[in-house]
């Protein structure tokens, strides 16, 4: 059996996969694919944002090469900031 970050890791990277398979190349984020995964596992972040650019604002952060699309690599920067701000809010709470 994996460990508990084993099987966060191997779920972060079936998650990216079901959305970059579904079109173009597969082992990258178009805009369109993007805007798919944030609203699939991220609803509840983009409804608190009130700004009708958030997608837009955040393929132009995640997209560090200017090709247009989000690899896995970009990806992750994404997760490890929502990770870091749920952390603080957690930490905020427990206070």
């Amino acid at each position: 059996m994996a460990s508990q970050l084993g099987n966060a890791m191997e779920n972060l990277i079936k998650v990216f996969y079901k959305y970059s398979s579904k079109e173009g190349d597969s082992s990258k984020l178009s805009k369109a694919e993007l805007k798919n995964l944030l609203y699939g596992e991220f609803a509840d972040f983009l409804a608190a944002s009130k700004d009708p650019m958030v997608v837009e604002n955040i393929m132009k952060d995640l997209d560090e090469n200017r090709d247009g699309q989000v690899d896995f690599q970009e990806f992750v920067v994404l997760v490890a900031a929502l990770t870091v701000a749920c952390n603080e809010f957690f930490e905020q709470s427990r206070k």
